[in-house]
Protein backbone atom coordinates (compact mmCIF):
# COMPACT_ATOMS: atom_id res chain seq x y z
CA UNK A 1 0.00 0.00 0.00
CA UNK A 2 2.62 2.06 0.67
CA UNK A 3 4.39 1.56 -2.37
CA UNK A 4 1.16 2.25 -4.41
CA UNK A 5 0.74 5.34 -2.24
CA UNK A 6 4.04 6.78 -2.83
CA UNK A 7 3.76 6.10 -6.71
CA UNK A 8 0.47 7.93 -6.87
CA UNK A 9 2.28 10.73 -4.70
CA UNK A 10 4.78 10.81 -7.71
CA UNK A 11 2.46 10.55 -10.73
CA UNK A 12 0.52 13.65 -8.88
CA UNK A 13 3.26 15.80 -8.82
CA UNK A 14 4.53 14.86 -12.46
CA UNK A 15 0.99 16.07 -13.40
CA UNK A 16 0.92 18.99 -12.08
CA UNK A 17 4.36 20.22 -13.36
CA UNK A 18 3.60 18.73 -16.80
CA UNK A 19 0.10 20.80 -16.75
CA UNK A 20 2.33 24.07 -15.07
CA UNK A 21 4.36 23.56 -17.93
CA UNK A 22 2.09 23.17 -20.74
CA UNK A 23 0.43 26.46 -19.05
CA UNK A 24 3.30 28.26 -19.40
CA UNK A 25 4.34 27.03 -23.03
CA UNK A 26 1.17 28.55 -24.59
CA UNK A 27 1.11 31.82 -22.14
CA UNK A 28 4.49 32.65 -23.01
CA UNK A 29 3.21 31.79 -27.19
CA UNK A 30 0.23 34.35 -26.51
CA UNK A 31 2.40 37.08 -24.35
CA UNK A 32 4.78 36.82 -27.55
CA UNK A 33 2.05 37.39 -30.27
CA UNK A 34 0.51 40.32 -28.48
CA UNK A 35 3.86 41.53 -27.62
CA UNK A 36 5.09 41.92 -31.22
CA UNK A 37 1.49 43.35 -32.53
CA UNK A 38 1.58 45.38 -29.56
CA UNK A 39 5.22 46.85 -30.59
CA UNK A 40 4.04 46.75 -34.46
CA UNK A 41 0.59 49.01 -33.81
CA UNK A 42 2.82 51.90 -31.74
CA UNK A 43 5.22 51.75 -34.03
CA UNK A 44 2.94 52.74 -37.27
CA UNK A 45 0.99 55.06 -34.88
CA UNK A 46 4.11 57.47 -33.92
CA UNK A 47 6.11 57.05 -37.42
CA UNK A 48 8.57 54.84 -36.16
CA UNK A 49 7.38 52.55 -39.80
CA UNK A 50 5.27 53.82 -42.42
CA UNK A 51 2.08 52.50 -42.11
CA UNK A 52 1.44 52.41 -45.61
CA UNK A 53 4.30 50.32 -46.83
CA UNK A 54 4.40 47.75 -43.27
CA UNK A 55 0.73 48.31 -42.39
CA UNK A 56 -0.81 48.66 -38.66
CA UNK A 57 -2.86 45.06 -36.48
CA UNK A 58 -6.00 47.73 -36.54
CA UNK A 59 -5.41 48.18 -40.76
CA UNK A 60 -5.20 45.18 -41.11
CA UNK A 61 -8.35 44.12 -38.53
CA UNK A 62 -10.16 46.90 -40.45
CA UNK A 63 -9.65 46.01 -43.91
CA UNK A 64 -10.70 41.71 -42.95
CA UNK A 65 -13.53 43.38 -41.47
CA UNK A 66 -14.34 44.97 -45.16
CA UNK A 67 -14.01 41.86 -46.82
CA UNK A 68 -16.35 39.89 -44.42
CA UNK A 69 -18.84 42.68 -44.90
CA UNK A 70 -18.42 42.54 -48.68
CA UNK A 71 -18.65 38.70 -48.88
CA UNK A 72 -15.52 38.55 -50.62
CA UNK A 73 -13.41 36.55 -47.78
CA UNK A 74 -15.46 33.46 -48.15
CA UNK A 75 -15.14 33.51 -51.39
CA UNK A 76 -11.31 33.70 -51.56
CA UNK A 77 -10.83 31.67 -48.36
CA UNK A 78 -13.30 28.72 -49.59
CA UNK A 79 -10.83 28.89 -52.85
CA UNK A 80 -7.80 28.37 -51.25
CA UNK A 81 -9.29 26.07 -49.15
CA UNK A 82 -10.41 23.71 -51.41
CA UNK A 83 -7.42 23.75 -53.70
CA UNK A 84 -5.00 23.40 -50.48
CA UNK A 85 -7.21 20.00 -49.35
CA UNK A 86 -7.64 18.71 -52.45
CA UNK A 87 -3.60 18.83 -53.07
CA UNK A 88 -2.95 17.99 -49.06
CA UNK A 89 -5.05 14.63 -49.93
CA UNK A 90 -4.21 13.73 -52.81
CA UNK A 91 -0.56 13.75 -52.18
CA UNK A 92 -0.71 12.31 -49.19
CA UNK A 93 -2.69 9.16 -50.68
CA UNK A 94 -0.51 9.06 -53.40
CA UNK A 95 2.81 10.03 -52.24
CA UNK A 96 2.15 6.82 -49.34
CA UNK A 97 0.96 4.89 -52.33
CA UNK A 98 4.26 5.23 -53.99
CA UNK A 99 6.54 4.83 -50.48
CA UNK A 100 4.77 1.09 -50.16
CA UNK A 101 5.70 0.40 -53.29
CA UNK A 102 9.10 1.30 -52.67
CA UNK A 103 9.42 -0.43 -49.50
CA UNK A 104 7.20 -3.32 -51.25
CA UNK A 105 10.08 -4.05 -54.31
CA UNK A 106 13.74 -3.28 -53.51
CA UNK A 107 13.96 -2.80 -56.98
CA UNK A 108 11.22 -0.62 -57.97
CA UNK A 109 12.92 1.67 -55.73
CA UNK A 110 16.51 1.40 -56.75
CA UNK A 111 15.06 2.61 -60.51
CA UNK A 112 12.50 5.03 -59.18
CA UNK A 113 14.52 7.12 -56.28
CA UNK A 114 16.81 8.83 -58.61
CA UNK A 115 14.07 10.37 -60.20
CA UNK A 116 12.00 11.20 -56.83
CA UNK A 117 15.56 12.90 -56.13
CA UNK A 118 15.93 15.04 -58.51
CA UNK A 119 12.35 16.23 -58.75
CA UNK A 120 12.48 17.17 -55.15
CA UNK A 121 15.51 19.74 -56.40
CA UNK A 122 13.39 20.98 -58.90
CA UNK A 123 11.88 24.42 -58.06
CA UNK A 124 8.39 23.58 -58.62
CA UNK A 125 7.56 27.12 -59.74
CA UNK A 126 9.68 26.43 -62.82
CA UNK A 127 6.80 23.86 -64.16
CA UNK A 128 4.09 26.62 -63.75
CA UNK A 129 3.76 27.36 -67.34
CA UNK A 130 3.77 24.03 -68.34
CA UNK A 131 1.39 23.31 -65.71
CA UNK A 132 -1.02 25.93 -67.07
CA UNK A 133 -0.77 24.59 -70.33
CA UNK A 134 -1.80 21.17 -69.31
CA UNK A 135 -4.91 22.04 -66.80
CA UNK A 136 -5.35 25.44 -67.83
CA UNK A 137 -5.86 28.71 -66.33
CA UNK A 138 -7.81 27.54 -63.17
CA UNK A 139 -7.83 25.72 -60.26
CA UNK A 140 -7.25 22.36 -61.81
CA UNK A 141 -3.86 23.70 -62.15
CA UNK A 142 -3.64 25.49 -58.47
CA UNK A 143 -4.68 21.91 -57.17
CA UNK A 144 -1.87 20.26 -59.22
CA UNK A 145 0.72 22.60 -58.11
CA UNK A 146 -0.51 22.06 -54.20
CA UNK A 147 -0.16 18.50 -55.08
CA UNK A 148 3.19 18.26 -57.04
CA UNK A 149 4.73 20.42 -54.26
CA UNK A 150 3.74 17.76 -51.66
CA UNK A 151 3.66 14.34 -53.21
CA UNK A 152 7.60 14.43 -53.60
CA UNK A 153 8.12 15.02 -49.72
CA UNK A 154 5.41 12.39 -48.59
CA UNK A 155 7.01 9.88 -50.75
CA UNK A 156 10.52 10.73 -49.25
CA UNK A 157 9.16 10.78 -45.33
CA UNK A 158 7.21 7.80 -45.71
CA UNK A 159 9.63 5.59 -47.37
CA UNK A 160 12.08 6.55 -44.63
CA UNK A 161 9.62 5.55 -42.17
CA UNK A 162 9.12 2.19 -43.60
CA UNK A 163 12.80 1.09 -43.94
CA UNK A 164 13.41 2.47 -40.49
CA UNK A 165 10.84 -0.69 -39.52
CA UNK A 166 13.71 -2.92 -37.53
CA UNK A 167 15.03 -5.70 -39.02
CA UNK A 168 14.95 -7.54 -36.10
CA UNK A 169 11.95 -7.69 -35.50
CA UNK A 170 11.07 -8.38 -39.40
CA UNK A 171 13.43 -11.40 -39.23
CA UNK A 172 11.26 -12.74 -36.32
CA UNK A 173 7.56 -12.50 -38.04
CA UNK A 174 9.47 -14.38 -41.05
CA UNK A 175 10.88 -17.09 -38.87
CA UNK A 176 7.03 -17.79 -37.24
CA UNK A 177 5.72 -18.08 -41.31
CA UNK A 178 4.53 -14.38 -41.59
CA UNK A 179 3.75 -12.98 -45.21
CA UNK A 180 5.15 -10.04 -46.66
CA UNK A 181 1.80 -8.31 -46.50
CA UNK A 182 1.31 -9.58 -42.99
CA UNK A 183 4.36 -8.09 -41.99
CA UNK A 184 3.12 -4.82 -43.92
CA UNK A 185 0.31 -4.16 -42.05
CA UNK A 186 0.66 -6.14 -38.55
CA UNK A 187 4.55 -4.28 -38.19
CA UNK A 188 5.62 -2.13 -41.04
CA UNK A 189 2.56 0.63 -41.13
CA UNK A 190 1.83 0.63 -37.24
CA UNK A 191 5.61 1.29 -36.48
CA UNK A 192 5.49 4.23 -39.08
CA UNK A 193 2.43 6.15 -37.74
CA UNK A 194 4.25 8.61 -36.22
CA UNK A 195 6.53 9.45 -39.42
CA UNK A 196 3.23 9.33 -40.96
CA UNK A 197 1.50 11.97 -38.45
CA UNK A 198 4.88 14.09 -39.18
CA UNK A 199 4.76 13.61 -42.54
CA UNK A 200 0.44 15.32 -42.20
CA UNK A 201 2.33 18.26 -40.93
CA UNK A 202 4.90 19.00 -43.08
CA UNK A 203 2.78 18.50 -45.51
CA UNK A 204 0.46 21.35 -44.31
CA UNK A 205 2.97 23.92 -45.26
CA UNK A 206 4.16 22.42 -48.06
CA UNK A 207 0.00 22.56 -49.51
CA UNK A 208 -0.57 25.65 -48.63
CA UNK A 209 3.05 26.83 -50.31
CA UNK A 210 1.86 25.07 -54.09
CA UNK A 211 -1.59 26.52 -53.89
CA UNK A 212 -0.19 29.87 -52.99
CA UNK A 213 2.46 29.27 -55.84
CA UNK A 214 -0.60 28.29 -58.34
CA UNK A 215 -2.54 31.26 -57.31
CA UNK A 216 0.23 33.28 -57.97
CA UNK A 217 0.64 31.92 -61.32
CA UNK A 218 -2.79 31.54 -62.40
CA UNK A 219 -5.98 32.41 -60.53
CA UNK A 220 -8.84 34.93 -60.17
CA UNK A 221 -9.97 34.52 -56.77
CA UNK A 222 -8.30 32.96 -53.59
CA UNK A 223 -6.09 34.36 -50.77
CA UNK A 224 -2.36 33.94 -53.51
CA UNK A 225 -4.70 36.63 -55.47
CA UNK A 226 -5.44 38.68 -53.27
CA UNK A 227 -1.86 39.04 -52.26
CA UNK A 228 -0.98 39.57 -56.19
CA UNK A 229 -3.84 42.23 -56.89
CA UNK A 230 -3.29 43.89 -53.63
CA UNK A 231 0.59 44.26 -54.13
CA UNK A 232 -0.17 45.47 -57.92
CA UNK A 233 -2.61 47.83 -56.65
CA UNK A 234 -0.67 49.01 -53.44
CA UNK A 235 -3.09 48.16 -51.26
CA UNK A 236 -0.76 46.75 -48.25
CA UNK A 237 -3.18 46.09 -46.18
CA UNK A 238 -5.00 43.80 -48.33
CA UNK A 239 -1.40 41.67 -48.67
CA UNK A 240 -0.42 42.19 -44.94
CA UNK A 241 -4.09 40.59 -44.30
CA UNK A 242 -4.02 37.94 -46.66
CA UNK A 243 -1.01 36.74 -45.26
CA UNK A 244 -2.54 36.90 -41.50
CA UNK A 245 -6.08 34.94 -42.95
CA UNK A 246 -3.35 32.66 -44.44
CA UNK A 247 -1.32 31.77 -41.44
CA UNK A 248 -4.80 31.42 -39.30
CA UNK A 249 -5.76 28.85 -41.27
CA UNK A 250 -2.87 26.79 -41.79
CA UNK A 251 -2.24 27.20 -37.97
CA UNK A 252 -6.13 25.23 -37.72
CA UNK A 253 -5.27 23.18 -39.84
CA UNK A 254 -2.23 21.54 -38.00
CA UNK A 255 -3.69 21.93 -34.35
CA UNK A 256 -6.11 19.63 -36.15
CA UNK A 257 -3.55 17.20 -37.33
CA UNK A 258 -1.88 17.38 -33.62
CA UNK A 259 -5.56 16.74 -32.02
CA UNK A 260 -5.57 13.64 -34.15
CA UNK A 261 -1.93 12.13 -33.21
CA UNK A 262 -3.09 12.22 -29.65
CA UNK A 263 -5.83 9.95 -30.42
CA UNK A 264 -3.92 7.79 -33.23
CA UNK A 265 -1.33 7.05 -31.16
CA UNK A 266 -3.49 6.09 -28.42
CA UNK A 267 -4.69 3.42 -30.42
CA UNK A 268 -1.39 2.11 -31.20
Amino acid sequence: MKTNDKISEKQMIYLKKNKRNKFFVNLSRLLIALIFFGIWEIAADVGIIDSFLMSSPSRIIKTIKDLVVSGDLYVHVFTTLYETLSGFLLATVVGTAVALAMWWSENFRKIIEPYIIILNGLPKIALGPIIIVWFGNGMNSIIFMAFLTAVIVTTITMINGFLACENGKIMLLKSMGAKKIQILTKLVIPSSLPTFISCLKINVGMAWIGSIIGEYLASKQGIGYLIVYGGQVFKLDLVMASTVILCVFAGVMYFLISLSEKTLLKKY
